[in-house]
């Protein structure tokens, strides 16, 4: 598509931004919607983000998203933010109001719960689920949990004193376990969410027995490089219902895309088999 000289233009910032398959996604629904539109990936430094997000009216983009390693960061900038997004503490969207005011908000935990929905029979009333892992990712699974309605969440972590503070802070629905207890969390469990780099492509393996786990149990990992990870295929091989992430890396673009551009895009199994063919060059 030729842009003209009114195109709407928004981008993702990180440091590095290579990684990032937003270009590809939103690219792929400027395409199919006949958009005047472009969306750039932008390498920002971490001492350089202010400055740059203060850019994005002057420069007259629409707004961006904020990958790795910016989002904490990017909440203390933005002008105003949403209460979601000061529950999860991190800023993943940014829109530019008409008066310049940089907007954000944190688009991960719909797009948690939406490929959760999407994907399997779960509910938020079938029983207690576990989170694996203490980061933002961790914090953003317990918000949409939360809000979906699981009245208890166990949080497995490396290092207690993380998963401590975040139950803490997600008081009264989780509780806090020690990583040597992984396992003995998973009994009775109804839903298990990796939130963790561990079983992705480069990092170390996932090392959990999934005996406790009760087989109706659905098993959900966000990492989607490989796309069918280690404990996926574990689940599946025992007979657990397993969904894969690439459907949240789908589904949390959606609000950015329908703020900067004016349509709310689906996602699709034409879209989602775009996005892999792109994944599978890793």
């Amino acid at each position: 598509m030729i842009l003209s000289g009114k195109a709407m233009v928004a981008g993702v910032m990180g440091w590095p931004v290579s990684h990032s398959r937003s270009p590809r996604l939103h690219g792929y629904w400027l395409e199919k919607h006949g958009i005047d539109g472009a969306y750039i990936p932008m390498a920002v430094p971490p001492d350089k983000l202010e400055q740059a997000l203060r850019a994005l009216p002057v420069l007259g983009l629409r707004g961006s998203n904020i990958t790795v390693p910016h989002k904490e960061t990017a909440l203390r900038i933005c002008d105003t933010v949403d209460p979601l997004a000061r529950r999860i503490g991190a800023v993943n969207t940014i829109v530019v109001g008409t008066d310049g005011h940089l907007q954000g908000s944190n688009t991960d935990a719909f797009g948690l719960i939406e490929n959760l929905r999407e994907s399997s029979a779960w509910q938020p009333g079938d029983g207690p689920a576990v989170i694996l892992g203490a980061g933002g990712a961790a914090r953003s699974a317990c918000v949409a949990l939360i809000d979906a309605g699981v009245e208890t969440i166990r949080i497995v972590n490396r290092t207690l004193t993380r998963a401590e503070d975040l139950a803490g802070a997600m008081a009264p629905a989780c509780c806090a376990v020690a990583w040597d207890e992984r396992e003995e969390a998973l009994n009775g469990a109804a839903l298990v969410v990796n939130t963790t780099t561990l079983g992705m492509t480069g990092q170390p393996p996932l090392e959990i027995r999934l005996d406790a786990l009760p087989r109706k149990a659905t098993v959900y990992d966000i990492v989607y490089v490989p796309l069918e990870t280690g404990l996926l295929a574990a689940a599946r091989a025992r007979g657990n219902p397993v969904v894969d992430g690439l459907g949240m890396l789908l589904h949390q673009a959606r609000p950015g895309f329908e703020s900067w551009f004016g349509v709310r895009p689906e996602v699709d199994r034409e879209l989602r088999n775009f996005v892999l063919g792109d994944l599978r060059k890793d």
